[in-house]
């Protein structure tokens, strides 16, 4: 006689309700090594608000200073800080690290920035100005003429927001001293009506 043989059905438990997409995309993906990770930005990548002020490097060199025990390696970087709208600015950071040295250079030009009077685009009379022994002459310009400058001259008027202007650099050619001596020149730049007001007559009785 045969053994009946009995089946047994075991119900199998419900597969677990599978999470929202929103839940899973907050949740993240879990990796090979069993660590989850998140779909969220780091704090660097998060959309930042545009600056009006630009930077330029004029220049980057490399430093060697002697010390006990060997030489000691650093950067020195001189930036122009402007927002083309009459201010602008020169500073020298120093660092170990190129970046550092920028960034230093950055906030030193900040901190040290000029206004700049202007009439239409152009400077409104010529001047010489000074640092060591570089001289830089400026001298307005027509309409349309552009920036006739070069090297760190060009980088300081352009970020200042002169648009026609001649320039020439007379003496050294140094980058930091002819910088500076940009600042220096449009330091002493005067409208007619602060020439005026500082003389304590009117603008006629100048111009006459």
């Amino acid at each position: 006689m045969d053994k009946e043989e009995k089946v047994i059905v075991t119900e199998e438990p419900a597969a677990a309700a599978a999470p929202p997409p929103e839940a899973a995309a907050r949740r993240g993906r879990r990796t090979s090594s069993g660590r989850e990770t998140t779909n969220r930005r780091p704090a660097d990548e998060r959309p930042r608000e545009q600056s009006d002020w630009e930077e330029k490097i004029i220049q980057v060199r490399r430093v060697t200073k002697v010390v006990k025990g060997g030489k000691k390696l650093s950067f020195r970087a001189v930036v122009a800080v402007g927002n083309g709208k009459g201010q602008v600015g020169v500073g020298v950071g120093k660092a170990a690290e190129v970046i550092g040295a920028i960034q230093k250079g950055v906030s030193d030009a900040k901190k040290s920035l000029i206004t700049v009077p202007m009439v239409g685009t152009t400077v409104p009379h010529p001047v010489i100005g000074r640092q060591g022994s570089s001289r830089i002459m400026i001298k307005p310009a027509i309409k349309g003429t552009g920036i006739i400058a070069g090297g760190a001259v060009r980088s300081v008027l352009e970020l200042a927001g002169i648009g026609d202007v001649l320039a020439k650099c007379l003496g050294s050619r140094s980058p930091l001293n002819v910088a500076r001596g940009t600042i220096d020149g449009l330091k002493q730049m005067r409208t007619f009506e602060e020439s005026a007001r500082l003389r304590g007559i009117s603008i006629r009785q100048m111009l006459s």
